[in-house]
């Protein structure tokens, strides 16, 4: 399983529930990326979609611990265990967790793969991504070079796990 995601240079990824910066090209790789595959994300997370509805094109999966939580076009797990069986017909690489904080927090264990946009910036933040850059099981593989959007300087980095065993299969 992947997850994406766009951190400022603290891991910020958010602040009063809304993304820190909005970068047209991150948002076109983001779309490219997930286009035809799986999203997984928290109810809150996609409130903050155009609209509140899930993104076209993608199966959507939201993570909501509330029973009577139901959403048009996409797929509901109401816990770990539903979420797992709504993903065995999908391969992992396929699946993209796509937020938010405590969606990230709780899947990244099953993750192999960590997109990450890094914004060299340090913005006001309420809400924060795992540095992985601090913790010993992630490493950078791949990373751009430097873009900008304005004034903000950006780069994509692709992060794994050193032993790829160490995530817990989905299935």
């Amino acid at each position: 399983m992947n997850m994406i995601v766009a951190a400022d240079g603290r891991w910020g990824i958010g602040q009063r529930g809304d993304l820190l910066v909005r970068i047209p090209y991150d948002q076109r790789c983001f779309r490219e990326k997930t286009l035809g595959k799986v999203v997984v994300l928290g109810r809150r997370t996609l409130a903050t979609f155009p609209q509140g509805l899930p993104l076209p094109g993608r199966t959507n999966v939201i993570l909501s611990r509330s029973p009577n939580y139901h959403v048009r076009n996409a797929l509901v797990a109401h816990s770990l265990e539903e979420l797992r069986e709504r993903l065995k017909p999908h391969p992992e690489e396929d699946v993209y967790v796509v937020g938010g904080r405590s969606v990230y927090r709780q899947l990244l264990p099953l993750c192999r793969t960590v997109h990450v946009t890094k914004i060299d910036h340090a913005y006001e933040a309420d809400c924060f991504f795992p540095d992985l850059d601090q913790a010993d099981e992630w490493e950078i593989r791949e990373e751009s070079d430097e873009r900008t959007y304005f004034d903000i300087a950006y780069r994509f980095l692709r992060y794994e796990r050193k032993d790829r065993r160490q995530a817990i299969p989905v299935r």
